[in-house]
């Protein structure tokens, strides 16, 4: 389900509610991709953007899944309420992903997306036949 059309958007759980539409945090540590490391691409839970290739995954040691790059044009950054932090949403449906961090110095990108992994579908690469 890739539509923009927010009446073909994934049905959420009340868990995924509260993160992906109310803001909400996942607890560090208890997300499913936070340790994945297989090739493919990670999408947005509720419409289906493509959001980050794996190859732009690395360990933070965060708790949460840890990227360097976004897809271009798939993630928006938008001021925290806090004022302290740059919060990054889905692009397409505006579905809350984490927060952006710069100046780590983990990747030479030095940038760090922490994401829910509440907020992503993981879909693998297929492997060539043969």
């Amino acid at each position: 389900m890739s539509d923009s059309d927010p009446s073909r958007w994934r049905k959420l759980s009340r868990e995924e509610d509260r993160v992906i539409v109310r803001k909400g945090t996942e607890p560090p540590f208890s997300g499913e991709y936070e340790h994945l490391t297989a090739p493919g691409t990670y999408e947005c839970k509720r419409c289906g953007a493509a959001l980050y290739r794996s190859e732009r995954k690395f360990d933070s040691g965060c708790g949460w899944p840890s990227f360097d790059e976004e897809i271009r044009g798939s993630v928006r950054r938008l001021p925290d309420p806090d004022g302290m932090r740059v919060e990054i949403e889905c692009a397409r449906c505006g579905a809350h992903l984490g927060h952006v961090f710069e100046g780590e110095h983990f990747t030479p990108r030095n940038t760090r997306h922490c994401v829910n992994s509440i907020s992503m579908i993981f879909r693998p690469t297929e492997s060539a036949p043969g």
